[in-house]
Parts: C-alpha cells; sequence; structure tokens
C-alpha cells in the first residue's frame, strides 16, 4: 500500500502563513490559526506543505486502508482559503445559510475573505467539525 502524501511535518505554521505573499490571505490565515486553536483547544500542526491541521484522528475504511488525517484545519491558497473538516458534521447543514459568502468543494469550504462571513457561525461549524470528528458529543 502507498503511503500517505500528507503527514503531519515540523514546519511552523506561523511562519508558513508569513510566507503567503496575497495580504488578505497572509491576514486570514493568522485569523484563522488563532480562531481554530482557541475553539479546539489544540496546537496548529502543519500537514504536508499547505495545510494546517488542528486535531488528528485515525480512520479505517472497509477495504483495509487507514491512516490519520487532521480534525479541522486550512490552507491558504491563492484564490480563497480552503478549511477541511467542517462540513463532516449535521449541524453544518443548519449553519451554511447564516454563515455568508462561501463556496463548497467535495469536502472543502471555500471563503475568499473572512470579513464577508460571520465568525461566529464560522466558530460554531468549527466546533461542530472538529467534535463531530474527534467522537465528541455537543
Amino acid at each position: 500500500m502507498a503511503g500517505l502524501r500528507t503527514q503531519p511535518t515540523a514546519q511552523d505554521p506561523k511562519a508558513f502563513i508569513g510566507t503567503v505573499t496575497h495580504p488578505t490571505r497572509r491576514r486570514d490565515a493568522e485569523e484563522l490559526l488563532e480562531l481554530m486553536g482557541r475553539v479546539t483547544g489544540e496546537t496548529a500542526v502543519m500537514w504536508g506543505p499547505s495545510m494546517i491541521g488542528f486535531g488528528r484522528y485515525h480512520y479505517r475504511y472497509a477495504s483495509g486502508h487507514e491512516g490519520d488525517a487532521l480534525a479541522v484545519g486550512f490552507s491558504p491558497r491563492a484564490s480563497a482559503q480552503a478549511l477541511y473538516g467542517l462540513l463532516s458534521a449535521p449541524e453544518a447543514e443548519l449553519l451554511l445559510p447564516r454563515l455568508g459568502r462561501h463556496r463548497r468543494g467535495a469536502g472543502c469550504l471555500y471563503l475568499t475573505s473572512l470579513a464577508s462571513v460571520d465568525t461566529g457561525v464560522l466558530e460554531e461549524l468549527v466546533d461542530t467539525g472538529y467534535r463531530f470528528t474527534m467522537g465528541q458529543s455537543a
């Protein structure tokens, strides 16, 4: 079985954010770093070269494939922040209409600017996604 490509690294998330050239993405990444750390109580860890994760869980599929993944996290991309783990909890469907401007991907939530979303709702999405992934009740 091939090894997983996205693994935790020793890279400093703050140093990585400092390399983000787009000023809005960098500023929003700094805010997401604080927000996700505060909501989850977890320390930020780099996963691969560009993903910042909070919490870690082990998964195993019926096929036998298994591994570890970040519980919630984000990656500052050129066009938007990609947020991971926020759509897995059933409550996400009730929160998304109140969030503000966003796009959905297969498993990601994309935000072009934190200024265009309700950060209180974003905190709820982080909390419910994290708790759901980690097997905790609300």
